[in-house]
């Protein structure tokens, strides 16, 4: 843009605000306008020399004081501009002038004076032009003026006083002093109160005060006139006016409206194009007339006008020329209305339509400035070079001026370099503007990076960049490694600056561009990269939606992955809509918009912006208010025939939703509890229908309108319409016989709907007839509701039977008889010739004779097969005998069924019986019959027990089914390995009467998985499994931790897992008071904690831990608070542990006394029996094998520690009779009991070197360690269900 300053009037820099508007167009009609010659700054060149340009242009000012008289004027080049002078068109030296002091600094002029009077002023007071100038040229200023003025100063007056009658019209004068500066007029009062202006009390442009008409109320003695002029910063007060308002004795006449400003009937004014233009209208009259302007020649801008002053005031704006033209003011009231006409008239200083721009040039390129102004009227075009007029210049040929004013300068060469000068003038001002014109070789530069990556979508326009630098200007040439031809493509241009532009870019233009400069080997490689553009594939739909609801607008797109997560924005109706924390109207959740209390203004159109980092896409849905249709309304009934009418009706309004459907009701008057029922459904482009109706019924009618929202109100019932009576059109349907008891005949039907009765007096007509032996000849009877019951024909008899409608008005039609039975009985005789085939030991097939069907007395619905097993052929060893089982009942159709799921080796009876809806008749004679041998079921419980770190005894209970005669028991068993199992042992037991075994030569290191099967000989049964690992030797506690109290060390660590418990103990030596060493009793290593007390506060302890003798850990420990030099011996702590001891001790008495009485009822039984419930007492295990046998008192005391509270009632592992030895674990329980909630506090984590496998604690295949009991309890290992 060209570099511009405005030119400013007034002291101080500050413009006098009535010539503002003038001085400023002239200002920027005047002022030089010039562009750089740009040198791309990384462009790589030394100490490149520059031509002048004018930075800061001087300003025009009018001097107020001596302080005011500054000009300074400012420019850049290279080297240094120089700076010269002319004022009023003559060379002008501000140093050799004695009264002017010059201040020069680099690229800057500046000059003041150096007098104390105004008066010496006045010879300075001209136009000053400033000329920047080097080797390369001379830049020329715009024209600045300094003109002088005196400030506005207070002038003597009198007061004054203005008297006029009530309702006449005055004019309170201002009379602002002359100046050159624009007052600012404010009418106030003493207290410096604003006097209210209205329609009847306006300001003039001149300052005064003008009265429309008067009133009493205006009546006042300090009218001030206060003038203000901003320039000077000055407030001038008028001698107050005294208005003084005689009021009227009689009724005050009205006055027509008259101009009191302007006056007359037109006014010309002359302005320039830019400028502000107020037209003033200020009148009289009574009542206050009204003001209305109007353009009388065209349409007044609304743009660039304004209404001010109550209407009075009629202000342009930036007028242009196609605000020249006629307006008109009129004023009005009752009593009539004056006009007045202004001719605008716009003119224009000159303005440029076209700018030489600066260039560098290269010898003998030829150079063409082309300058182009406009203005009212037409400017004249002038050309100066370096400051000098191309007329006071020699002439040369190659240089020559156009009809419109370009400038052609041809075969340039390095002498040519120089500062051209175009000016435009007319009567209102002149402009213009510097352009360089620089001949100079540069040698060629690509500006851009190598290697530069363009990544654009599809479709969007691809721009590859490519800019370069040089004098002459560089040819470029675009190469594409996919194309021979890349410019033939009509998508791709070379745009001038060198980019490649390529329209409407795809994936197939992907790839590697060269860009080169033509003779050179300067080039670049660009590379294009294309992505996938953004689509919406689900935009926001067109939604209808009742008033008040709620709905959602999605809008779902597919982004290129590269792109990154798409920034999505909504629009209503164009306007970007925000989120809504404060009521929730609008909420964005992802992709989707949500509007709550869908209202009037929330409809319109919706749009969905899907933005990413290089492109978007859009999609738009409306949102309208729909409602359910109002009722119809204007019901009709036309065309009454025998059975129909035709029924039409006004639609209601749909409310943006069409009406899909009419429900047409009716109302029975005859019977009104009914309410209101359908009729008919009607498409909802029709408005009437015709209703086929009942005999012998009373109608109303209404109507119902559905559309996607829903029903409307029912409309207004029509009027009343009865249909005559008629004979009845149909029979009752499924007529039937519904007989139980036997010897009668139970005749029933479906009743017919009363509206059907067609007429008074409706009943049924029952016919029936034997169908063997009686006949043509029917029995009738007649009854008004079903059943119908004849009774003493017989049991199961065959019957015709049939039911006809009557009433008054007849018959219905002739029916067609059915057949119907009497009730039935039971059957008499049982199946004969039942036979049976075993198939296998759970299957077989049973048959039997067709039964006579006279004997079944009924229908006959199928025939019941009884099987009951009566007990085993063989019995358990050491189990009682079982009661019979109840009967299995198998029903069928058939004279055969094929019977499974039997039990082999079993005892059973068998029997059939016939049956119908009566019931069942007699069964067949008993058969028995024996399933033969299978294979067994399961063992009922297996456990593990080991006593060495190679040994493992396994001990069950028998199968539960045998299924025959057990000869053998059959033992797998594998190792577990992390990658797959190692393959499977076999030990085969030939004692079937064996509960128990013992492997030997086990893998210490290793868990096994143990198989065991029952064996008939049929073969071998259902195995049971378990896994479970041997039990090591034992081994002292690892990973020890403590803290320590004031009186205590707590004493946590890990117990290694599946070692047996060892005793260890704790040695402990106060070094502060000399006694000797101390230890504790001994300590379970299965227990994870143990408290040290009774030690003494702010001490150190040596503390040492024993197994067998040996030292295997060992720390200093103090203990918290401060030492205690003497202790008075107390009592408590000992009273409180032995009171401790005494309650676990009677705790402990009562288990014991709890655990014998369990004993002497029958012993103990495994977790296994007690889920599968109870069993006989043959069948049980010839030992006791519980899991209390297999788990320590230790491991119970754990249990303890985890359950909130143990029920005395469960199997306490205290009870095994191995655990009643209770020598030596008072200790260990004291021990547990001393601070339960601080063991809770601590947890038992595992160790890394016992870890079998690398399996966590708590898995199935790694179960916890269980450590042996410390007084002569048995070894045990965990059973891993």
């Amino acid at each position: 843009m060209p570099h511009t300053q405005r030119q400013q009037v007034g002291s101080r820099g500050q413009c006098s605000s009535r010539l503002l508007p003038l001085l400023l167009f002239l200002s920027l009609a005047a002022q030089p306008i010039q562009a750089a010659i740009h040198i791309p700054s990384n462009y790589h060149i030394s100490d490149l020399k520059r031509p002048p340009m004018i930075m800061i242009q001087p300003e025009s000012v009018t001097v107020f004081g001596v302080e005011d008289f500054v000009m300074n004027c400012e420019a850049t080049g290279n080297p240094l501009p120089i700076f010269r002078w002319t004022k009023d068109g003559e060379e002008f030296d501000p140093g050799s002038d004695p009264e002017l002091k010059v201040t020069e600094r680099a690229g800057s002029f500046a000059f003041y004076t150096l007098s104390n009077t105004m008066e010496s002023l006045k010879t300075y007071q001209a136009k000053y032009v400033c000329y920047a100038s080097n080797e390369l040229g001379t830049a020329v200023s715009n024209e600045a003026t300094i003109s002088s003025d005196v400030p506005p100063t207070q002038q003597k007056e009198k007061k004054g006083n203005v008297k006029a009658e009530e309702g006449s019209s005055t004019i309170l004068k201002c009379n602002p002093p002359q100046s050159s500066m624009e007052p600012i007029i404010h009418w106030m009062d003493s207290k410096l109160h604003h006097i209210q202006l209205s329609e009847r009390v306006m300001l003039g442009k001149d300052g005064n005060l003008y009265f429309a008409h008067l009133t009493t109320e205006d009546n006042r003695n300090d009218y001030t006139c206060n003038v203000q002029y901003l320039a000077t910063r000055t407030i001038l007060t008028k001698e107050p006016i005294t208005l003084t308002v005689n009021p009227s004795n009689s009724v005050l006449l009205n006055r027509r409206p008259q101009m009191m400003r302007p006056t007359g009937s037109h006014s010309t004014y002359h302005t320039l194009r830019g400028q502000t233009l107020e037209l003033e209208c200020i009148v009289k009259g009574l009542p206050t007339p009204k003001v209305s302007w109007l353009r009388k020649d065209g349409e007044m801008s609304e743009s660039r006008t304004i209404k001010d002053m109550f209407n009075h005031r009629l202000r342009f704006s930036n007028i242009s020329e196609s605000d020249g033209g006629e307006y008109q003011c009129t004023a009005e009231n009752s009593q009539g209305k004056v006009s007045h006409t202004y001719t605008v008239t716009v003119e224009a200083a000159p303005y440029w339509i076209k700018e030489p721009s600066s260039q560098l040039y290269a010898p003998g390129e030829t150079v063409r400035l082309d300058c182009q102004a406009d203005g009212i009227p037409s400017p004249t075009i002038s050309w100066t070079i370096n400051g000098v007029p191309i007329s006071a210049i020699d002439k040369d040929s190659r240089r020559s001026l156009t009809a419109s004013g370009s400038l052609i300068l041809e075969d340039v060469n390095f002498g040519d370099t120089a500062i051209f000068q175009c000016q435009a003038s007319n009567k209102h001002g002149t402009i213009l503007t510097n352009t360089n014109v620089y001949v100079i070789e540069l040698p060629p530069q690509i500006l851009v990076e190598d290697g530069n990556t363009y990544t654009f979508t599809e479709g969007k326009t691809a721009l590859l960049e490519c800019e370069t630098f040089g004098s002459p200007k560089p040819k470029i040439i675009w190469e594409s490694s996919s194309t021979s031809s890349l410019l033939a493509d009509p998508r791709v241009n070379q745009l001038t600056n060198g980019a490649l532009e390529i329209f409407n870019v795809t994936h197939d233009d992907e790839g590697f561009y060269t860009c080169s400069i033509q003779n050179t080997n300067l080039s670049v490689n660009a590379e294009l990269e294309v992505l996938n553009r953004t689509v919406i594939v689900s935009p926001p739909q067109d939604l209808k939606v009742q008033r008040g609801n709620t709905t959602i607008f999605t809008c779902l797109a597919v982004v290129d992955p590269k792109l990154g997560p798409p920034q999505i924005q909504w629009r209503k109706n164009n306007k970007k809509i925000f989120e809504s924390p404060s009521d929730g109207k609008y909420t964005f959740d992802g992709p989707d918009l949500k509007i709550t209390n869908v209202e009037e203004e929330d409809e319109g159109l919706y749009t969905c912006d899907v933005i990413t980092k290089l492109d978007s896409a859009e999609a738009s849905g409306t949102l309208s208010l729909w409602d359910r249709p109002d009722p119809p309304e204007l019901l009709q009934i036309t065309e009454p025939k025998r059975r129909s009418v035709t029924l039409s009706w006004t639609p209601g309004d749909e409310h943006n939703s069409p009406v899909l459907e009419y429900v047409v009701e009716f109302e029975d008057q005859g019977s009104k509890e009914s309410g209101w029922e359908e009729l008919k459904r009607v498409i909802g482009k029709k408005s009437r229908t015709n209703l086929h109706l009942w005999p012998y019924m009373s109608y109303r009618f209404r109507v119902i309108a559905i559309n996607y929202v829903g029903k409307s109100g029912p409309s207004e019932p029509s009027e009343i319409h009865n249909t005559f009576a008629e004979a009845p059109d149909n029979n009752p349907a499924d007529v039937r016989s519904e007989s139980i008891d036997p010897d009668t005949l139970v005749i029933t039907w479906e009743d017919i709907d009363q509206r059907n009765f067609n007429g008074p007096d409706f009943k049924y007509r029952v016919l029936w007839r034997r169908v063997v032996g009686s006949g043509p000849t029917w029995h009738t009877n007649y009854t008004t509701t079903p059943p119908f019951t004849v009774s003493d024909i017989g049991s199961f008899s065959a019957f015709e039977i049939k039911v006809q409608a009557v009433n008054e008005e007849g018959k219905g039609p002739e029916p067609d008889p059915v057949i119907g039975y009497s009730g039935e009985d039971v059957p008499l005789e049982a199946p004969m010739n039942v036979g049976i085939e075993l198939i296998n030991s759970t299957t077989l097939r049973v048959n039997w004779a067709a039964i006579e069907k006279e004997t079944v007395r009924g229908h006959l619905l199928g025939y019941k097969v009884y099987v009951t097993r009566t007990g085993s052929r063989g019995h358990h060893r050491g189990r009682r005998s079982r009661e019979p089982e109840s009967p299995v009942v198998v029903e069928t159709t058939e004279e055969k069924k094929l019977i499974s799921d039997l039990r082999p080796y079993s005892h059973y009876d068998l029997a059939v019986a016939v049956f119908n809806s009566k019931g069942e008749g007699p069964p067949s004679e008993t058969l028995s019959f024996n399933t033969s041998e299978g294979v067994p079921g399961p063992p009922m419980s297996l456990m593990l027990d080991s006593q060495s770190e190679t040994e493992m005894t396994l001990r069950w209970t028998p199968p539960d089914h045998p299924n025959g005669v057990l000869v053998r028991y059959a033992l797998q068993y594998q190792q577990i390995v992390e990658s797959e199992d190692s393959p499977l042992q076999l030990e085969s037991i030939d004692d079937p009467t064996a509960t128990h075994f013992t492997l030997k030569g086990l893998d210490r290191h290793s868990h096994y998985r143990f198989f065991l099967k029952g064996c008939t000989a049929l073969g071998e049964g259902e195995a049971i499994m378990r896994e479970g690992a041997t039990t090591l030797d034992g081994a002292p506690p690892a990973k020890i931790h403590y803290t320590a109290g004031e009186n205590s060390i707590n004493f946590t660590w890990v117990a290694k897992k599946r070692h047996r418990n060892v005793d260890f103990h704790i040695h402990y030596l106060n070094k502060n008071d000399g006694t000797k060493w101390k230890k504790t009793e001994k300590v379970d290593s299965s227990l994870s904690f143990f408290q040290l007390q009774g030690l003494t506060p702010g001490s150190h302890y040596r503390v040492l831990l024993t197994y067998s003798n040996t030292t295997f850990w060992e720390t200093d420990i103090d203990t918290e608070g401060t030492e205690v030099t003497e202790v008075e011996p107390s009592f408590a702590p000992q009273g409180w542990l032995i009171g401790v001891v005494c309650a676990i001790l009677l705790l402990l008495l009562i288990l014991l006394i709890l655990c014998f009485i369990k004993r002497s009822k029958g012993g103990k039984y495994s977790v296994k029996d007690k889920e599968e419930g109870p069993m006989d007492s043959e069948a049980r295990p010839m030992k006791d094998e519980t899991f209390g046998e297999y788990r320590s008192l230790e491991s119970d005391l754990e249990e303890k520690r985890t359950a909130s509270q143990p029920s005395l009632g469960e199997e306490s592992k205290l009870c095994s009779e191995d655990n009643l030895d209770f020598n030596g674990s008072s200790a260990i329980t004291t021990e547990l009991n001393m601070d339960e909630s601080l063991v809770s506090q601590f947890s038992r984590p595992s160790e890394g070197g016992d870890a079998l496998h690398g399996l966590p604690d708590n898995s199935p295949l790694n179960p916890p360690a269980v450590s042996p009991a410390t007084n002569g309890m048995p070894n045990s290992v965990p059973i891993l269900d």
